[in-house]
């Protein structure tokens, strides 16, 4: 396991590191992933500028550490890394994230890595057992109990049962207002490399939804603030509110002021690049809509 700088981690999730951290329990668990979904945007700017960055554990800590953000891979990834330093029995698993437009499944692709955490009995997961994903966008903002059930956290209605499609795995049925159907998430553990080949795919193929549509999310309490190319949305227990994002200017404001992404890397030609993308993908998007 790459080695992880705990203070400086939890001090990226906002949390006082300056006392002594406390040993592993369902309270702090839950403290630690409600944070890292608030404090850690789920973004593939880095696909869109054309530099997609690997997925190894120190890669997605640097990232995190960086104040980026990244997509399942990094940001589970990361935490991982984070809870398994600070005493936790977290595991990996290969998962399928279904969209709404999706085929339904006959297996497991990996296009996600998801996490459980072992050991932390209570009496809402009397086996001890979490689901913890910090890398679905609009998915839980804290750890679920892995077991069947319906599970409410602000405006969404999460449900976990069995996976049809995953032997001994698990379903986790997003809200219908969701971003995405669903993850089926396999038991068995994941191997070392299980994501390599599917994260090439995400991060260059022209199939990728990963390269089509540039994606920013956070959990901002028990809400969402989501942009997705030049659509921003506030999602809270009132509904979705959104408006189009319409100079480069207010654009690149948002993503440092609602994201904390201040792209300061990226330098005045790529940024240049990156709205003019955006921004004509957003022109099709919005044609093809009255054209049907």
């Amino acid at each position: 396991m790459a080695s992880i700088d705990i203070p400086a981690y939890l001090c990226r999730l906002g949390l006082d590191a300056g006392g002594p951290v406390p040993p592993p329990s369902a309270e702090w668990l839950a403290v630690l992933h409600r944070a890292h979904t608030a404090r850690v945007p789920y973004e593939n700017l880095t696909i869109q500028l054309g530099r997609p960055h690997g997925i190894a554990t120190a890669t997605a800590v640097r990232r995190v550490l960086a104040g980026a953000g990244g997509y399942c891979f990094h940001l589970n990834g990361a935490f991982a890394a984070l809870l398994g330093a600070l005493g936790f029995d977290v595991r990996r698993h290969r998962a399928d994230v279904r969209r709404v437009t999706d085929p339904e499944p006959v297996g497991v692709n990996g296009n996600h890595l998801a996490l459980t955490v072992h050991g932390l009995p209570t009496a809402a997961a009397p086996a001890g057992v979490w689901l913890v994903d910090v890398g679905l966008g609009d998915g839980p903002a804290g750890p679920l109990p892995r077991q069947p059930g319906e599970y409410a956290q602000g405006p969404f209605r999460y449900g976990l049962g069995p996976s049809v499609v995953a032997p001994g795995g698990w379903r986790f049925t997003h809200d219908p207002s969701g971003s995405f159907a669903g993850v089926d998430i396999e038991e068995t553990l994941a191997t070392p490399g299980a994501f390599a080949d599917m994260h090439a795919y995400l991060g260059t193929s022209p199939d990728s939804p990963f390269v089509q549509v540039l994606t920013v999310q956070r959990r901002v309490g028990d809400g969402v603030r989501r942009l997705r190319g030049c659509v921003f949305e506030r999602i809270d227990a009132a509904g979705t509110h959104g408006a189009d994002v319409t100079t480069s200017r207010d654009w690149f404001a948002l993503l440092a002021d609602e994201f904390g992404l201040t792209l300061d890397d990226v330098d005045r030609d790529e940024r240049a690049a990156l709205w003019e993308r955006t921004r004509h993908a957003h022109e099709r998007w919005r044609a093809a809509e009255v054209a049907a």
